[in-house]
């Protein structure tokens, strides 16, 4: 068991995790974002690999702020396979992701979670988030 930055031949488990989420994706566009995030100087995508097999992710942003010292790090997805929930993966997984916040001289790190999923709310509580009530989306397509 391993944490690791995620390559392009992850794409097919990525794209398996995404749909576990209810967020089915084209295998071609997961590629196509891999490429994109993989690179990009703001922004790491780690997987989480067992027994050769990868069977959670977490991309994470860097964004900067204008206001404070520090930046904070935003984490968009995040998931882990549900025959393996429960077992400490999630767990290790959001500890890398403060190491490589800490690393960035964040002052925090923000997600945004279904209302539907209250299994994750309940392990994000236990790793010391707090839930702020106001967030606001506008779709623009």
């Amino acid at each position: 068991m391993s944490i690791r930055r995620a390559k392009q031949e992850d794409t097919q488990a990525i794209g398996s995790l995404l749909a576990q989420m209810e967020h089915p994706t084209a295998e071609s566009l997961v590629a196509e974002k891999l490429t994109l995030l993989i690179g990009h100087p703001d922004h790491e995508l780690i997987v989480y690999e067992l027994d050769g097999q990868v069977v959670a992710f977490m991309s994470i942003h860097f964004v900067p702020q204008i206001a404070y010292a520090g930046d904070f790090a935003m984490v968009s997805y995040f998931a882990v396979d549900d025959q393996l929930r429960s077992r400490g993966i999630g767990k290790e997984m959001e500890e890398r992701c403060v190491q490589l916040a800490k690393e960035r001289d964040c002052n925090r790190i923000e997600l945004h979670s279904s209302i539907r999923r209250t299994a994750a709310h309940r392990f994000y509580e236990r790793q010391g988030y707090v839930e702020f009530p106001k967030y606001f989306s506008k779709k623009l397509f």
